[in-house]
């Protein structure tokens, strides 16, 4: 095999991994890459590699860490390979560190044929022969030919009673148990990446069935493409194990059976564990449904202990309903929010009362534009609230629970609720699908049980409680909580400003990030026409908020670039676009390499922009845009000194922060540091 074809050749393996300290050893393999013509921009891909560590450990446990990334500075999928005396910590649920690194890179627009040759290494990680070899190899040459199939180790024969049953499909696991038909089992798995712990888990997962006397048959949703699981398969099958960290595809397939739901590196690590699960819960033969999107929280195991309590904590569960809902719904903010407020720039804010376009539209018109732009924007505006409950509800029973929750959420509109109302329609659409999803039905009713039973009763159920139960009570709230922001003045609006700001940067653009902007978003779309609205001055004050941490980390960076890594410099210069176009996720690579010192710094500016937007009267009808909707805000010049004055108080703080340190961060060269106290 020629080198252009290999996943990985002898310069790209370290026998001798020198450093001590992950993002050091990191960048030792990453400069491998470099040499041979793998990666363009080495900064680049480490910041591509960091910001998928902060996604989640890559640590597997037995002393294997696969750090791992899709980047756009990868020419072709590679792999550099490095074996640590001292060991390195990925954070692997076992606690041990790791002394083999697999360092795997593959470009966003990988072929099928090389990302095949990555799941097939992924699989093999959890065989221990491989793994023995890797560490008593002494030549890199041997390593580059074990890895890549050129000099697999021989493995030892199966055992009688875990032999292959005759035609059993590829990605089949059998074992005989003596006397009896064997439990069916079939699994999803799949990762953010798709790159190795999709291939893990499922790799694991076969052989733990194996071992149980169980067939098994796993859909690895992954890079290398995913073949779905044939209807009669599912149909026999008499449990489903998902090992996710995304959603998976068309999981309305197993609704009605036993489920057990978990995390991705529980599939890796609590194999056996999940097939017993699964096997206890066939022979109870509870149905479990459609499993809560993502929550794994029928698991009670998952990838790690942080894993596990994430599962075990109905907080988190319920925060990753909501999440989904606000995700599904931002764009839909943005595109009506942004063309309503277009409309009102060209047209003024007499054009709501404009006639529809349909029948009045002038080509020549100025006014016909604005009030097309305001209608548009405004039909954009009107799914917000059924797309929020329909998409809690998804994401706590999947695709079945659609129909009642986007119902709900458009009968929370009729009555008034507003979002506080499509809040509580997607979750009880949610719940109630997931407990009909349980019921014990004859099998000539499963069938339709996800397109005509769960539609009519769930929808019929809904409407009632909205309509006559809880929708008028809630609406009463959401008309209270507008008067009370129409009414904010003084002290009462500065403090609410400091607390929205706070809540912007503590996260960066997680789940309390999106409390607060989906707060401001939600009470944007009560806002009459008057642009002084108290709604106004609350999306102003959390538009500010979010943009000061990463302006203020660009500012550090330009300020003391000796006090930041080559590639936090970098990151900075990015980092000005972002914080000026209303993107808080562009200050995370720095929180992540340094969070005591830059967290308390954002959220500091963050406060101080919030507080000063409200102090200052400013409003805002465009609910995203950053500073490129300038002309939309009022008092833009207030505005604008208070994002500078957040921005000069984050980069000042965390600027003080590092100066304490008195030193050079790592991969900053000796020259290049900084005396204790600068």
């Amino acid at each position: 095999m020629h080198d252009s074809g290999r996943l990985i050749t002898p310069p790209l393996v370290d026998l001798y991994l020198a450093p001590e300290e992950k993002t050091e050893a990191l960048r030792s393999l990453a400069q491998r890459l470099l040499a041979e013509g793998r990666i363009t921009d080495l900064d680049g891909f480490l910041a591509d590699v960091a910001a998928r560590e902060a996604q989640a450990p890559t640590g597997m446990g037995e002393g294997i860490g696969i750090p791992h990334c899709r980047s756009a500075h990868v020419t072709r999928p590679s792999l550099a390979f490095g074996r640590s005396a001292r060991g390195l910590d990925f954070d692997a649920p076992d606690g041990r560190p790791a002394d083999l690194v697999f360092m795997i890179a593959a470009p966003d627009g990988a072929d099928d044929d090389h990302l095949r040759i990555l799941a097939a290494l992924a699989r093999r990680l959890t065989d221990p022969e491989f793994t023995g070899a890797l560490r008593a190899a002494t030549d890199p040459t041997a390593v580059a030919a074990l890895v890549n199939g050129e000099d697999t180790p021989t493995a030892p024969a199966p055992a009688p009673d875990a032999a292959p049953a005759a035609g059993a499909a590829p990605g089949t696991a059998t074992a005989t148990t003596g006397a009896g038909p064997r439990p069916r089992l079939v699994a999803v798995t799949s990762c953010p990446t798709g790159i190795a712990h999709t291939y893990m888990a499922a790799q694991a997962l076969e052989q733990a069935a194996a071992r149980a006397g169980a067939e098994i048959q796993v859909e690895t949703q992954g890079s290398a493409g995913s073949t779905p699981l044939a209807p009669e398969v599912i149909a026999a099958a008499d449990a489903v194990i998902l090992a996710h960290d995304v959603e998976v595809r068309d999981r309305g397939r197993f609704a009605g059976k036993p489920t057990v739901d978990v995390g991705v590196k529980a599939g890796v690590n609590r194999a056996d564990e999940l097939v017993a699960r699964a096997l206890g819960a066939a022979r109870a033969g509870a149905p479990g449904g459609p499993a809560p999107g993502g929550a794994k929280a029928h698991a009670g195991a998952g990838g790690g202990p942080a894993a596990a309590r994430r599962e075990d904590h109905w907080g988190s569960r319920l925060r990753q309903y909501l999440m989904t809902g606000v995700s599904y719904m931002i764009p839909f903010v943005a595109a009506g929010g942004l063309l309503i407020a277009l409309g009102f720039a060209i047209g003024g804010y007499e054009i709501s009362s404009a006639p529809s376009v349909v029948g009045h539209f002038d080509w020549t018109s100025q006014q016909s534009w604005a009030a097309m732009l305001f209608q548009a924007g405004s039909a954009a505006f009107g799914f917000l609230v059924p797309i929020l409950s329909g998409y809690i509800a998804y994401a706590v029973a999947d695709r079945p629970a659609l129909t009642p929750g986007i119902v709900g959420g458009a009968i929370s509109v009729t009555v008034g609720a507003g979002f506080l109302g499509g809040l509580v329609s997607g979750l009880a659409s949610g719940f109630l699908v997931l407990w009909m999803g349980r019921w014990r039905v004859p099998k000539a009713i499963r069938g339709i049980m996800p397109v005509v039973v769960i539609p009519l009763v769930s929808v019929a159920a809904i409407g009632f409680l909205m309509f006559v139960v809880v929708g008028s009570p809630i609406a009463s709230v959401m008309s209270g909580l507008t008067d009370w922001l129409n009414g904010l003045s003084g002290t009462n609006a500065i403090l609410l400003g400091i607390l929205l700001g706070a809540m912007m940067a503590f996260d960066l653009g997680g789940p309390l990030n999106k409390v607060a902007y989906t707060f401001a978003a939600g009470a944007l779309t009560t806002a009459g026409s008057t642009p002084d609205a108290g709604s106004l001055k609350v999306m102003a004050a959390v538009m500010a908020a979010g943009m000061t941490p990463p302006l203020g980390m660009a500012l550090a960076t330009t300020l003391r670039a000796r006090l930041f890594t080559r590639e936090e410099r970098e990151n900075g210069k990015a980092a000005w676009v972002l914080g000026a176009s209303f993107i808080t996720e562009g200050a995370i690579p720095f929180a992540a390499a340094d969070p005591l010192r830059v967290i308390p710094a954002a959220i500091a500016g963050s406060m101080t922009a919030g507080g000063l937007v409200m102090a200052f009267g400013s409003t805002l009808r465009a609910p995203h845009g950053g500073i490129w909707v300038l002309p939309l805000i009022g008092d833009p010049v207030l505005y604008v000194l208070a994002i500078a004055a957040g921005t000069l108080v984050t980069a000042v703080l965390v600027l003080v922060l590092k100066g304490i340190r008195g030193k050079a961060p790592a991969g900053v060269p000796e020259r290049g540091s900084v005396p204790a106290g600068v």
